[in-house]
């Protein structure tokens, strides 16, 4: 009997030792723009590639703090193709795509304002954060939960929506999915329709409104933004359905 049990044990064991750990769920965190084409450049004369690095960076280690894999793509602010973040992103195995940028409003709203000696355009038109998905995206269902579940996440956390991106006008007209918490459909956003995993873009702010530049500088602000996102992320894993979302 024992000898029967010290089998049983030893290829037991075995099986056991030769079983792979399940690989970590993994995100890949998209800084958007580069330091060549900054993206927006805030009210104070900031680019916006600085700001999406900044997020882009603490969301990194808050994912790792819980025990998910992260990655970001162009953390260095090279000129590299909207097409490759995707692609770069598939390569590292990457179940999830965050591209995180900061916001703009339209040339119409734009007006002038003296900072540090020097001529700036500014809006206070427009504040607040916005989501987009695209309905291109080879997992649009998948991509669209995520949005919602990191729309309401933001919205949960204390920030307020901008919806200025559905006026209809040349350059925006973006249909809105849900009004309520902000997320958006803007089907041709090219790191998002070929991104080959669900993806989202997050807008964290308008930050040529010069009181919500400021605000996202602030520490707990960004800490805010991360600590939103990384929750959205683990509803998504655990399955949770956006609500307000088809």
């Amino acid at each position: 009997m024992h000898l029967v049990w010290a089998a049983l044990l030893f290829f037991t064991g075995a099986t056991f030792a030769q079983a792979e750990p399940p690989a970590p769920f993994t995100v890949a965190i998209d800084v958007g723009h580069s330091i060549k084409k900054p993206g927006a450049i805030s009210a104070r004369g900031r680019g916006e590639f600085y700001f999406n690095r900044d997020i882009a960076r603490q969301l990194k280690a808050a994912l790792e703090a819980r025990g998910f894999r992260a990655f970001l793509i162009n953390e260095s602010g090279a000129d590299i193709s909207l097409l490759s973040r995707g692609q770069t992103a598939r390569s590292k195995g990457a179940d999830l795509f965050i591209s995180v940028h900061h916001d703009a409003v339209n040339q119409k709203y734009y007006r002038q304002w003296e900072y540090d000696g020097q001529t700036r355009p500014y809006s206070d038109a427009f504040r607040g954060y916005s989501v987009f998905v695209s309905k291109k995206n080879p997992q649009a269902a998948e991509s669209r939960r995520l949005g919602g579940l990191l729309a309401a996440s933001m919205q949960a956390a204390g920030f307020t929506p901008t919806l200025h991106h559905n006026e209809p006008i040349p350059g925006e007209n973006r249909p809105l999915i849900n009004r309520d918490t902000g997320l958006y459909e803007f089907s041709d956003l090219v790191v998002l329709k070929t991104s080959r995993m669900p993806a989202v873009l997050l807008e964290c702010g308008v930050i040529v409104h010069r009181e919500e530049e400021l605000e996202m500088l602030k520490p707990e602000v960004q800490r805010r933004i991360v600590a939103a996102t990384v929750r959205a992320v683990e509803q998504y894993v655990a399955g949770e359905k956006a609500a307000g979302v088809e």
